[in-house]
C-alpha cells in the first residue's frame, strides 16, 4: 500500500487521486512556518513562509494520510517531487491513523540545509513576512488561513498556526 502524509496544503489540495484518506498523527514531529517559499507563496526577492516538520519528541503533528493506488505511486511522487521542489525532501514516517492502524507514509520535509530554509523567527516577524508575500499560487496569508481553517475542521489544536493567524489578523486591523 502506498500512503502519503500531508500536514500543509496537501491536506486541502492533495492534487492526486486517492483510495482512502484518514486523519493521522506523526509522533515526534511539530508543524512550523520555517520554510521559505519562492515558487508558490512568495518570490525569490520576497519569500513567503510555508510549513515544514521539525523534530520534537514531545509533540505530535496531526495531518491527513492518503492511501493511493500502488500502481499510481510513482507518478504521484513524481508530481509531488515537482510541487515540493522548493527545498523539500522525501521522508518515510510511521503514522498513527485515527482508527488505530499504523502505517508508513511518504511525506516531504524541508530540512535546515536547503537554500529556502528560513528557520524560526519571532512571531511578529513571521506574521509580517506572511502578510507581505505573494507568489504564483497566491497570497501567503491565504495559505495560513486555509491551513488554520482545515485544522479547525479536523479538531486539531495547533497553537503555532492559530497564533500566527491571530497575529496576522491583529496586524491588519490596526
Amino acid at each position: 500500500m502506498g500512503w502519503i502524509f500531508g500536514y500543509g496544503s496537501i491536506i486541502w489540495n492533495p492534487s492526486f487521486e486517492y483510495l482512502e484518506r484518514a486523519v493521522a498523527t506523526a509522533p515526534g514531529w511539530k508543524r512550523r512556518f520555517w520554510q521559505g517559499s519562492t515558487d508558490h507563496r512568495g518570490v525569490p526577492e520576497n519569500p513567503g513562509r510555508v510549513v515544514t516538520l521539525a523534530r520534537d519528541r514531545r509533540q505530535i503533528c496531526v495531518g491527513m494520510a492518503f492511501r493511493v493506488c500502488p500502481s499510481e505511486l510513482e507518478r504521484i511522487t513524481d508530481e509531488l517531487d515537482y510541487r515540493e521542489k522548493g527545498g523539500y525532501v522525501r521522508r518515510q514516517l510511521l503514522l498513527d491513523l485515527q482508527d488505530g492502524r499504523q502505517v508508513e507514509a511518504l511525506t516531504y520535509v524541508a530540512e535546515r540545509d536547503n537554500p529556502n530554509y528560513l528557520g524560526a523567527a519571532p512571531p511578529t516577524a513571521l506574521a509580517r513576512q506572511i502578510l507581505g508575500a505573494v507568489g504564483p499560487s497566491g497570497e501567503n496569508i491565504d495559505y495560513l488561513q486555509r491551513l488554520a481553517c482545515v485544522l479547525r475542521e479536523l479538531g486539531v489544536d495547533d497553537p503555532h498556526v492559530y497564533g500566527l493567524e491571530e497575529l496576522c489578523r491583529s496586524l491588519t486591523s490596526r
